[in-house]
């Protein structure tokens, strides 16, 4: 058969894969026998960003020659060469910043020793929509159904769940489960996880401790640069194993025969893993194709999720000290005032006495330090969702279900907590309510009472006597 004559056809990337046949159904070497003109180029003169390990293209040799060994290619290649199935995928391997439209076509041939397939490739330099959404309609109705729980606003946890069992079910897997990392922090989380019955496997948190992140660090080497792991027979598993013995032996000793590992990445970073143990093998295509655009979606929606919650905590938290800040203190003062429940409340102004000085004398690093002395008193003190930075240097505790007599302990606390820390004094009003709904009028007369003292203090220190006016 004319091979080249055959690629040379095709507008697209093309080349002609060989696949060596075993005795015992698997395959052996992989090998390039020739490509189009554009393949070939892609090779000796390659895009940005999308160069091979060499730039020397020679016919017959064998397909790592110019990429890292890559499962999920063979896989592929072996079907369409061996198993006579045409295999599609439109993905994204990390080892290249680009989205590949893959086609794998079954070329006839009586050949004993080999199979072959045409391997054929476009790129994109950004997701295409029209691409992503060309899969049947089995895998498009799971993805669907997998956007429509995530557009969920009330509970986003638990439409996690309930996605996590559905990828169980799609894989028939034993155990299915979505790890988040913290690469900044280098610590792993469980999001969430779903089981079959009668599973004997141990829940992720079992193994999830300090020193699991550098577990969860090497599957990215494990991956070798693909866009996903599956191992469903002793042929990946050998592989797995080459690549990462250690890990290795923790999947087989926990009782692991098959796994599922698709990376969630979105703008380039990495927010943690897809895991499916123990999976049903006759399934890995249809399972690959389906993840391959949920981890996307999902990758997307976790991306959004992370954002949110760091929006909402620099909109909610005081940037400097860490506690909450004034607009935070406001709606739940709103809230607190809009309550029925009858439960009592305290409330604790604590401004801070002679900050001026500091900034004047010593300059504002000392002067943020100083309120970062304070803030960390009261969080001694008081709950951190209890202390608020309402001011400059004006900070307010406001804790509910509580006693006048807890809350003058509290008062107590604070002024003892401060004996150790020079500079630190704070001027200290408080009130208490037994209806929490009465909050304003609490506030009030705490701010009263904390100018009442801070006049004292200044007149017991009449060098700091210029800022006596400000609170007059």
């Amino acid at each position: 058969m004319d091979f080249q004559a055959m690629v040379d056809g095709i507008d697209a990337y093309a080349c002609v894969v060989s696949v060596e046949k075993t005795t015992d159904g698997s395959y052996g070497k992989l090998r390039i026998m020739t490509g189009n003109k554009q393949y070939i180029d892609s090779i000796e003169n390659p895009l940005g960003g999308v160069e091979m390990l060499t730039r020397k293209f020679e016919p017959n040799s064998e397909y790592t020659n110019y990429m890292t060994r890559d499962m999920n290619f063979e896989d592929s290649c072996y079907q369409a060469a061996l198993n006579k199935r045409s295999v599609h995928s439109y993905a994204h391997p990390d080892r290249f910043d680009v989205w590949f439209n893959m086609s794998f076509v079954p070329v006839v041939s009586d050949n004993e020793q080999f199979g072959y397939c045409m391997y054929i490739m476009e790129i994109d330099f950004k997701p295409d929509a029209k691409r992503m959404s060309a899969i049947s309609s089995e895998i498009a109705s799971s993805v669907l159904e997998t956007c429509i729980k995530l557009r969920d606003p009330e509970d986003f946890n638990k439409a996690m769940n309930d996605i996590c069992e559905d990828i169980r079910d799609l894989c028939e897997s034993e155990h299915c489960c979505i790890l988040l990392m913290d690469t900044a922090k280098r610590t792993c989380s469980v999001l969430c996880e779903a089981f079959s019955k009668d599973t004997k496997l141990l829940p992720m948190a079992t193994y999830v401790d300090d020193s699991f992140y550098d577990i969860a660090d090497s599957w990215k080497d494990t991956i070798a640069g693909s866009n996903c792991l599956i191992a469903k027979n002793d042929h990946d598993w050998e592989i797995v194993k080459e690549r990462n013995p250690l890990w290795y032996e923790s999947i087989s000793g926990a009782g692991g025969k098959t796994i599922v590992l698709f990376p969630l990445i979105f703008k380039g970073e990495l927010f943690g893993y897809i895991w499916a143990i123990n999976f049903k093998a006759e399934k890995a295509g249809s399972i690959k194709e389906t993840l391959e655009l949920t981890a996307f979606i999902l990758a997307s929606e976790i991306y959004s999720n992370r954002l949110f919650e760091r929006l909402l905590v620099l909109s909610s938290r005081d940037m400097l000290t860490g506690i909450m800040n004034r607009n935070e203190m406001n709606n739940y003062v709103d809230r607190l005032a809009a309550d029925d429940s009858h439960k009592s409340v305290g409330v604790l102004f604590a401004d801070l006495n002679g900050l001026k000085v500091i900034n004047d004398t010593d300059g504002h690093v000392a002067g943020d330090n100083l309120l970062n002395d304070a803030a960390g008193v009261l969080r001694k003190v008081f709950n951190l969702y209890e202390v608020f930075r309402a001011g400059g240097d004006e900070f307010v505790a406001i804790i509910t279900g509580t006693t006048e007599e807890e809350l003058a302990q509290k008062a107590e606390a604070l002024r003892r907590e401060t004996e150790g820390h020079k500079d630190l004094v704070f001027a200290v009003g408080t009130a208490f309510e037994e209806d929490a709904a009465d909050i304003r009028r609490a506030l009030h007369l705490a701010d009263q009472r904390m100018y009442v003292d801070k006049k004292k203090y200044y007149k017991l220190n009449p060098d700091k006597k210029y800022i006596v006016k400000a609170v007059q």
